[in-house]
């Protein structure tokens, strides 16, 4: 059985990370979006992928490659322009000679569902197309998908306020086609959501939602960004998490240079080849590999992408700082911000709460 990932899009909602980095590779406990996704497919015996590629596609295929490093086979289809959710899958599916059921999978949402139970559950209903539901605290951002007891699709809200409501089920992007599928859509652009599920709703063809009790993240913004993290470091989501674990939330990588006066508190990650200075103090938060984190510099509820210097006495709070930044002695970073990569904040500088720094900016 073969996956086909989706991994075109923008990525705006955590703008300005991605930037300079597609969605995919948002690294989540240091290592990429995606790759937490092939592990998945993997552990359930999918091991022939194709992904969808548009945004940045040179950073996805040379990070992965063949897939051969990740036990994998990954064939890539290029879209020069998007061609949506259904138009690419369309023409993954022929790349792939997709000619039984197949899996259709987001590369930059986290899941840890169990892919045969969602298999069976497909089978038993003799679906056409089934679509994985996870329950949403709050409707607004998502699509939501109504059911009747048979569990069969009856229609769509798109982000319903919560008082005009009819369903707390989101449309989670993990789907299982019959082939059959693809004939029902045409060549360019064409949306599962917006187009090609409605018109089987209309249609009333076998079309059913699996209810998945495991864990889902969009990781649609700032804040689910961060969660996601904390979440991995607690247990609630079940991924790799790299480097050796010393206590019962923290990690620390190979090759790291951490000063014993260094103090963390809650969940940690330190990734490989860091340098932790003197007098350093990081609770709740992801240290990426390579980072400096220089004498008497603070880092709490924050996630640091790799390669970024914290000189000095600097403070970053609830923030998330991207690959190859430079934060300046005595620097103080408000919380809710984000910093793209590339930037550099001057020694000194106090980053207002929930700015947006773009990559390259000289702050």
């Amino acid at each position: 059985m073969k996956a086909l990932i989706l991994a075109a899009g923008f990525g705006t909602r955590l703008e300005p990370l991605t930037l300079a980095v597609p969605k995919p590779m948002v690294p989540i406990v240091n290592l990429p979006t995606m790759q937490h996704n092939i592990e998945l497919l993997k552990q359930h015996g999918f091991s022939e992928i194709v992904a969808n590629i548009h945004y940045h596609p040179e950073q996805i295929e040379n990070y992965f490659g063949d897939g051969h490093s990740f036990g994998v086979n990954i064939d890539y289809s290029y879209e020069e322009t998007l061609l949506g959710t259904a138009g690419g899958v369309k023409k993954m599916a022929g790349i792939a000679r997709v000619d039984e059921t197949f899996l259709v999978l987001s590369s930059d949402a986290l899941t840890s569902i169990n892919l045969g139970r969602f298999l069976a559950y497909h089978r038993e209903k003799k679906a056409l197309a089934t679509i994985a539901l996870a329950k949403v605290p709050d409707v607004r951002g998502f699509g939501v998908v109504l059911q009747d007891q048979q569990g069969r699709v009856t229609g769509f809200q798109e982000k319903p306020e919560p008082a005009v409501a009819l369903s707390d089920l989101a449309n989670t992007g993990i789907y299982i086609f019959e082939p059959a599928i693809l004939d029902l859509i045409p060549d360019g652009f064409y949306d599962f959501g917006k187009q090609l599920f409605p018109r089987l709703v209309k249609e009333q063809a076998p079309l059913f939602g699996y209810q998945m009790v495991e864990y889902w993240n969009d990781v649609g913004g700032l804040d689910q960004y961060i969660r996601s993290n904390y979440d991995a470091m607690s247990g609630a989501l079940k991924i790799s998490i790299p480097g050796k674990k010393l206590a019962s939330s923290t990690w620390v990588g190979e090759r790291e240079n951490i000063d014993r006066s260094a103090r963390f508190e809650g969940s940690v990650i330190i990734g490989d080849r860091c340098r932790i200075g003197r007098d350093v103090y990081i609770k709740d938060s992801v240290i990426g590999d390579k980072c400096v984190i220089a004498d008497g510099a603070a880092v709490t509820g924050s996630v640091i992408w790799s390669d970024v210097v914290v000189c000095e006495e600097a403070v970053v709070d609830g923030a998330v700082v991207g690959s190859f930044s430079h934060l300046g002695k005595k620097a103080r970073i408000g919380a809710g911000t984000v910093i793209a990569n590339r930037a550099v904040i001057r020694p000194g500088q106090e980053v207002p709460p929930q700015s947006r720094i773009r990559p390259d900016n000289l702050g």
